[in-house]
């Protein structure tokens, strides 16, 4: 299913890549001939009509061309349109250059694995570093993760480097290791572990702040081919459906290249970012701001708590079912970081914190709480989030909702960490594991993202499991807490409503009169088929601010 799933989006890609954004009129339109769904909650309209980019009317067909007369028609011929999907966590460099580097998402064993990279190496011999992502080792057959050895068998000299799917741990051979000065006797950094055998040799793999050893003696990232990766990640997830994405970690250079794309008319959707810490003084200082033809927004800051659950970096209040001697890594310090959220509440900066264990979601919950005690105003204008909050003591939910901080979750990573998390973490803890009904029913609001290219970046995907809690088979376990998915119009909030709440914009969201006509349209209505068929559905047309920038007809 997932290898028909990507074969599609290649093929969507390399048609957004080739053509143009179309119109349907710099005037507006009139839309109708299927299900228009202007929210999540309410009936499906027959027809809206568009001028200058926003919804003018929603309503009745025959009402509709009252107020439309002179535009053109738009016929969804029985597709169903939606508000536009918004992905609230996504890292779109990444999407694009896993489209232009060794792509490691679909290695089903450590076998497979030594024989892609073997493969690539013969492909693209060199010295350089050879550098991959997307390797994720919980359902392979050897059960444990690559190591040195392994990458050994393919070169011996040449570094090579693999960063693990979520982007909390990377294995490196034996040359990487040396290239990085990692030996008997390196200390594991602050926020970080160096992962070493009984006889206390390095593995290979480095967990959270241990990639830092690695990553500065890596080539650096030149500016063209940034730019180029941010133009064929957001080309994709236009193909896909999606309108917007809150773009995560994303660097002073990242915003450079987004500002000249959407001047240069080659950015088709709407991008907020969330800088990283060592590029957030400007917005910090100045407070949100937005490129001149207002596709692009900088919204806040992107701060760490913790790793991820797959990796044992997520910090847990009680130590890991699988492993008792560790309870994770907490990668941030109180007080520079509370010094840093007081400032962003003074120019209504938005914080994006991931936290995934926990222990990473409490301590994150009482580090806003007590900035928003210094700073009243401030934080009754600034909508901050914590990014992921996969596992949640049932116990702090109420305080999750009464801080009204947002959960920012990806659906997807239930299907992934269905098959490692019982073992991680204890049947008990499950209760509170990607809880996102548990949530919602508490009044916290739970925008849905991907984490791509840690997961696939398919809306498609994401909504099926919200709704579904299953992996892409229909399967789950009997623990895995069915009553935690969300019904049908629930999940479709997470991908509008919220996700326009979640980076504050209060033009989008919906296709109430009024609203940016940011829409997407796919071949089948996904609130209404049945649940498998989610998957199988195509995304027919994405418009932003009333313009074609996807034509999949």
């Amino acid at each position: 299913m997932l290898n028909r799933i990507l074969a599609v989006s290649a093929a969507l890609l390399s048609l957004a890549l080739a053509a143009p954004a179309a119109r349907a009129s710099d005037a507006g339109f009139l839309l109708l001939g299927g299900p228009i769904h202007i929210d999540a909650g309410g009936a499906p309209v027959q027809a809206l009509v568009v001028r200058d980019g926003k919804v003018a009317f929603a309503g009745s067909l025959a009402n509709a061309r009252l107020r439309a007369q002179g535009l053109p028609e738009l016929d969804l011929k029985g597709a169903a349109a939606f508000p536009g999907f918004m992905d609230s966590h996504v890292h779109l460099t990444g999407v694009g250059l896993r489209e232009m580097t060794l792509n490691l998402d679909q290695v089903k064993s450590v076998t497979e694995l030594v024989s892609v990279v073997k493969a690539w190496e013969a492909a693209h011999p060199g010295a350089e570093p050879l550098v991959g992502r997307g390797w994720i080792e919980t359902h392979w057959p050897e059960k444990r993760f690559p190591g040195r050895a392994d990458l050994d068998a393919v070169s011996a000299t040449r570094p090579i480097v693999l960063e693990r799917a979520d982007g909390h741990a990377m294995v490196l051979n034996g040359a990487a290791l040396r290239l990085a000065g990692i030996d008997r006797t390196t200390r594991d950094p602050a926020g970080g572990r160096i992962e070493r055998d009984a006889s206390g040799e390095a593995t290979g793999m480095l967990i959270d702040g241990a990639m830092g050893l690695i990553e500065p003696k890596l080539p650096p990232l030149s500016y063209a081919r940034r730019k180029e990766a941010l133009a064929r990640g957001t080309a994709l997830y236009a193909a896909r459906g999606w309108t917007a994405g809150a773009n995560m970690s994303t660097s002073a250079e990242d915003v450079k290249a987004l500002f000249e794309l959407a001047a240069a008319g080659r950015l088709p959707i709407r991008v907020d970012a969330f800088m990283t810490p060592e590029d957030s003084a400007e917005v910090l200082k100045r407070g949100p701001y937005a490129d001149p033809t207002g596709l692009v927004r900088v919204r806040g800051v992107k701060l760490y708590m913790d790793g991820a659950l797959g990796s044992r970096g997520a910090a847990l209040k009680a130590p890991y079912a699988d492993r008792p001697d560790s309870s994770g890594l907490t990668i941030a310090e109180h007080d520079p970081t509370e010094a840093i959220l007081k400032q962003a509440l003074e120019t209504h900066c938005q914080i994006a914190f991931h936290a995934i264990g926990d222990r990473g979601n409490r301590m994150v919950l009482d580090w806003m709480i007590e900035a928003f005690k210094t700073n009243g105003p401030g934080a009754a204008q600034t909508v901050w989030r914590i990014e992921h909050a996969q596992i949640v003591d049932p116990a702090d939910i109420a305080l999750f909702a009464k801080s009204g901080v947002v959960a920012s979750m990806q659906p997807s990573h239930a299907i992934g960490d269905l098959y490692f998390a019982p073992a991680r973490l204890g049947e008990a803890r499950l209760k509170g594991a990607y809880a996102w009904k548990s949530l919602h029913n508490a009044g916290v609001i739970v925008a849905g993202g991907t984490d791509a290219p840690v997961e696939v970046g398919d809306p498609r995907i994401e909504y099926y499991a919200a709704v579904a809690r299953k992996d892409l088979q229909g399967k789950a376990g009997a623990d895995w807490h069915p009553e935690e998915a969300l019904a049908r119009d629930e999940a479709l909030g997470l991908f509008t409503a919220a996700g326009a709440y979640a980076v504050q914009d209060k033009g989008r969201g919906s296709l109430k009169p009024g609203a940016a006509a940011d829409i997407t349209v796919f071949s089948s209505d996904v609130t209404t088929v049945p649940e498998a068929e989610i998957l199988k559905v195509r995304p027919l047309l994405t418009l932003v601010g009333g313009k074609i920038v996807h034509d999949g007809r």
